[in-house]
């Protein structure tokens, strides 16, 4: 008896060794990619910011120059603001409004984000500016769509279906008992509608918002195209370094754009901190039913419909650019624009795909693994590690791909011993690639990492606590148990990081390479040159290449799940 007692007691320790040891080990795995990703970059640029030009730079910001901070949080809040307003109508209608045709309306809610902003700001232009095919010759009108109503259209645009994915992704999982419940309270659809479905979307919502001003705040690209006299900080920033080279003036200015990103970034996580939702118990449910009321029905599709009505204007443009001469002046049909990117643009195109494909699975299992140590694990230190990772999309990527630039140019060493070596630059190892694919990985994970936490915090822990008395391991509990029930969670997560790989270009603008061309820069380049039609029809493959690789990834996905049940 005694011998049996012995036994069970030396038992217990091996099971709970190898049960932390998993942890552990993620948790060092992601400690060390954070801090490659948003660690070292961060230090080097709060370094050259606090050099006595960057200190000048800060100090100019606030007195001089103060109209460029208070141009881009006036920007910043508009976009946050409508972006998810649109985001969240487009996801209610998807949701629970039953009509023909939803497939299509998913897919044109998210053509804006699967292409360059800037080849939106063209397409605008040529339809609403001061000579527009729409606004001049069609109405007559002398309008002129530069400065801040242009820039809000096309970044509402172009963020806009980031708050539809988060949203809707939190749609697909509530509970329908909920909403049955408060019918049979006697509870209208309207009243509902605030006092129900809004409230457990909330911290999506608040998420959304975070993400769009920040991207508000932080696009340079845009700025330049249609941002007319209306400085922003961003554009501050790629002028002191592409005009003047003068780097720690634009490591200051950096400093001054991350402080109200910060700032939004803390409110968010204060708010969303004291909102916890439980709607996936594991027990079985039905589907939502769909709302009849016109008074919810009409407003939510009259908005949903004439957003879709302007985005649809708009990239048929784009597309239709793409075959013509000059959209607008000679509409003659060509395919030289085309031919140009076959002879000259055809390796921007392979090195594009190839680094997405690369960055996105690699993004999606970070934002799994900090999720699953933040939700499940570390209690303590989760709010920290959790902070960390969403510094990928709290710092503008102007500022992130500067501090990218200062911290991988050069061999990193450690008292005295290289361990890195350069990654950025010319003559970095293969092209500078490395440096481009780490960026797309640190601005491909919060949106996942969030859309994984949201998806934990709505999985009752007692369905994995039975799975770990059954002895299974917590990384197989995470992966035979819960990665099926957050499907929809990994659909956002990789096909964020895609979208957001394959047309980012502000937080990379200052590590491109001729030896490492993306797309993005070649169209910005076509659009500086005014070769519009070029741009249109860079534009264009883009969006066929970035739809075929979401396809097949949410074809993999869903046999996977398929396979699983």
């Amino acid at each position: 008896m005694s011998s049996t007692i012995s036994v069970t007691k030396t038992r217990k320790p091996r099971k709970s060794l190898r049960k932390n040891a998993s942890v552990w080990v993620v948790l060092a795995i992601v400690i060390v990619a954070l801090t490659m990703l948003l660690g070292f970059p961060v230090i080097k640029l709060f370094q050259a910011g606090f050099s006595a030009r960057g200190r000048a730079a800060i100090v100019a910001s606030f007195t001089s120059n103060a109209d460029t901070l208070i141009h881009s949080i006036i920007l910043g809040l508009l976009v946050g603001v409508l972006g998810t307003t649109i985001g969240f109508v487009c996801a209610y209608v998807q949701t629970f409004i039953r009509m023909p045709g939803k497939r299509i309306l998913h897919w044109l809610t998210l053509l804006p984000t699967i292409s360059p902003p800037f080849a939106a700001a063209t397409a605008i232009i040529t339809l609403f500016g001061k000579r527009g095919m729409i606004t001049h010759d069609l109405l007559g009108l002398e309008t002129n769509i530069y400065g801040l109503p242009g820039l809000t259209m096309v970044l509402t645009m172009t963020f806009a279906p980031v708050a539809y994915l988060n949203i809707k992704g939190m749609f697909d999982n509530l509970d329908p008992s909920l909403f049955e419940a408060a019918s049979s309270l006697g509870s209208s659809p309207v009243h509902t509608l605030f006092h129900v479905t809004i409230p457990m979307v909330l911290p999506s919502m608040l998420s959304s918002f975070l993400v769009l001003f920040v991207e508000g705040i932080a696009d340079l690209a845009n700025p330049l195209v249609i941002g007319g006299n209306y400085r922003v900080l961003a554009s501050q920033v790629y002028l002191a370094v592409i005009g003047s080279g003068d780097a720690p003036t634009a490591a200051g200015i950096s400093l001054v754009l991350l402080l109200p990103a910060i700032t939004v970034f803390i409110i968010q996580r204060y708010w969303t901190s004291k909102k916890s939702v439980v709607t996936v118990t594991g027990k079985p449910t039905g589907s939502l039913k769909p709302v009849k009321s016109l008074k919810v029905v009409v407003p939510m599709l009259v908005i949903a419909l004439l957003w879709l009505l302007l985005v649809a204007t708009i990239y048929s443009t784009l597309f239709i650019g793409g075959f013509v001469k000059i959209l607008g002046v000679d509409n003659t049909w060509t395919l030289d624009h085309f031919i140009f990117i076959q002879q000259l643009g055809s390796d921007a195109v392979m090195t594009t795909l190839l680094m997405t494909l690369i960055a996105a699975p690699l993004a999606a299992l970070l934002a799994l693994a900090i999720s699953w140590l933040v939700v499940r694990h570390l209690h303590r230190f989760g709010p920290v590690l959790d902070l960390w990772g969403m510094l990928g999309v709290a710092i503008p990527g102007t500022v992130l791909g500067l501090g990218f630039a200062m911290a991988y140019s050069q061999p990193v060493h450690i008292f005295g011993v290289e361990v890195l070596p350069s990654l950025a630059g010319g003559l970095a190892i293969a092209g500078g690639s490395i440096a481009i694919i780490m960026v797309f990985i640190a601005r491909g994970n919060p949106t996942g990492q969030q859309s994984f936490i949201a998806a934990f915090r709505q999985v009752n822990p007692e369905i994995e606590e039975a799975a770990v008395s059954l002895g299974a391991s917590p990384l197989t509990t995470v992966r035979k148990i819960t990665l099926p029930l957050m499907s929809s969670a990994v659909v956002t997560a990789v096909t964020y990081a895609i979208t957001k790989s394959m047309t980012t270009i502000t937080a990379i603008i200052f590590i491109t390479t001729p030896q490492t061309q993306v797309v993005t820069s070649q169209i910005l380049d076509e659009v500086d040159a005014a070769r519009f039609g070029n741009a249109f029809a860079y534009s264009s493959l883009l969006i066929i290449l970035v739809l075929i690789i979401l396809g097949i990834s949410n074809l993999l996905l869903s046999q996977l799940n398929r396979s699983k049940r």
